[in-house]
C-alpha cells in the first residue's frame, strides 16, 4: 500500500474507533466506487484514497472502478443512473460543473442527479510563462497581451478542461485576446510550453512545480483566492490586480440522488473527519491539494456556485462542444 494511504488510514482510525461497530447495518456488501477518469491522475489518486478509507472504517470493500471517457462524463452518467441504495458512490470533479455549459446534450444534471457527500480537496493551478517572455508579473503580462492582441498563445489540457476555462476567465476579466492551443493532457501541454511553442498556461500547481523549480517555466500567480502553502511567496491572480479571480480544479464524492440521508451522512462523517487529521492534511498538501471535508449541504452549494461561475465564462468565451 502506498505510504500516503497508510498515513491517511492510520489518521482516520485514530479518530473513528467506533465506526466498525456500525458495519452490520451499512454497508453489508461491497460498494462500487466509480472513478470517471483513467488510473494515475488526481481523480484516481483521490478516489482510491477515499475508497480505502471507507473500506477500513466501515468494514466492507469499496471497489475502485475506473470508467474514463468524455472528460469524465461517461463514468459520471453511469453513477447518476445507478440504484440509489448506497452501493454506488463516485468522484465528481470540476469537469462536471463545466460540462452543462459547454455540451449541447448532457445525459445528467450535476445539480439534480446526485446526493453530494463531501468536497475532498481543491487543487490550485499556477499561471506560468516561458522564461523568454519579457514579463515578471501579472500586470506586465496583461499589458503585453493588450499591446499584442492575438499574438500570445496559451496551452491547455483540452477544450473545456479547467486550464482552458481558467485562461478564458482570465482573458474575459482582463479584456485580453490570446490564442488557445488545446492538447490531449497536461504532459504534452507542458512539453510545448517548456519548448516555447506556447507562451503561457494554467496547470495544476503540483504538476508544474518541478519545472518551475528547475527554471524551465516562470511562475506569475496562483489561481485560488488564497495563496498556495507550498509556495507562499507567490501572489494570487486576484492580488495581482485581477480582482475577484478565483478558480481551481477540485475533487469531491457523491452518490446517486435519492440515497437515504443517513447513508450519506455516515459516509460524510468518515471522509470529512479523516480529511481534517494533521497527517492527512500534510500528505494531501504534498500532492498539491488543499484538503476540505465539508458537509453535504455545503458541498451542494459549492457545486451550484461552480456551475454558475463556469456558465458565465463559457457564455463570455462562446465555448460550445458537441
Amino acid at each position: 500500500m502506498p505510504s500516503i494511504l497508510r498515513y491517511f488510514l492510520a489518521a482516520l482510525l485514530a479518530v473513528l474507533p467506533g465506526f466498525a461497530a456500525h458495519a452490520q447495518s451499512y454497508p453489508s456488501k461491497p460498494v462500487r466506487f466509480i472513478i470517471p477518469f483513467p488510473p494515475g491522475g488526481p481523480t484516481d489518486i483521490m478516489g482510491r484514497m477515499a475508497a480505502e478509507t471507507l473500506s477500513k472504517a466501515l468494514g466492507a470493500q469499496y471497489v475502485a472502478d475506473n470508467r474514463g471517457g468524455a472528460g469524465g462524463n461517461i463514468g459520471t452518467d453511469l453513477c447518476a443512473k445507478s440504484a440509489p441504495d448506497g452501493y454506488t458512490i463516485c468522484m465528481l470533479t470540476i469537469a462536471q460543473s463545466i460540462s452543462p455549459s459547454i455540451y449541447k446534450k448532457l445525459p445528467f444534471d450535476p445539480l439534480k442527479d446526485f446526493a453530494p457527500v463531501t468536497l475532498m480537496a481543491v487543487l490550485p493551478s499556477m499561471l506560468t510563462i516561458h522564461p523568454s517572455l519579457p514579463v515578471r508579473n501579472v500586470k506586465e503580462l496583461i499589458a503585453l497581451a493588450r499591446s499584442k492582441p492575438g499574438q500570445l498563445s496559451y496551452s491547455s489540457t483540452g477544450n473545456g478542461t479547467s486550464p482552458h476555462m481558467l485562461m478564458e476567465m482570465f482573458k474575459w476579466m482582463t479584456d485580453t485576446n490570446m490564442v488557445h492551443v488545446p492538447y490531449k493532457g497536461q504532459a504534452p501541454s507542458l512539453i510545448d510550453q517548456i519548448a516555447g511553442q506556447v507562451q503561457l498556461a494554467f496547470n495544476t500547481a503540483i504538476g508544474v512545480m518541478p519545472h518551475v523549480k528547475a527554471g524551465k517555466l516562470r511562475p506569475l500567480a496562483i489561481s485560488t483566492k488564497e495563496r498556495f502553502p507550498a509556495m507562499p511567496e507567490l501572489p494570487t491572480v486576484a492580488e495581482s490586480g485581477v480582482k475577484g479571480f478565483d478558480g481551481a480544479s477540485w475533487q469531491g464524492v457523491v452518490m446517486p440522488a435519492g440515497v437515504p440521508r443517513d447513508i450519506v451522512m455516515k459516509t460524510n462523517e468518515v471522509l470529512a473527519k479523516s480529511l481534517k487529521t494533521p497527517e492527512a492534511r500534510e500528505r494531501l498538501l504534498g500532492l498539491g491539494a488543499l484538503p476540505s471535508g465539508n458537509s453535504p449541504d455545503e458541498f451542494a452549494a459549492f457545486i451550484k456556485a461552480e456551475s454558475e461561475k463556469w456558465a458565465k465564462v463559457a457564455k463570455a468565451a462562446h465555448i460550445q462542444l458537441d
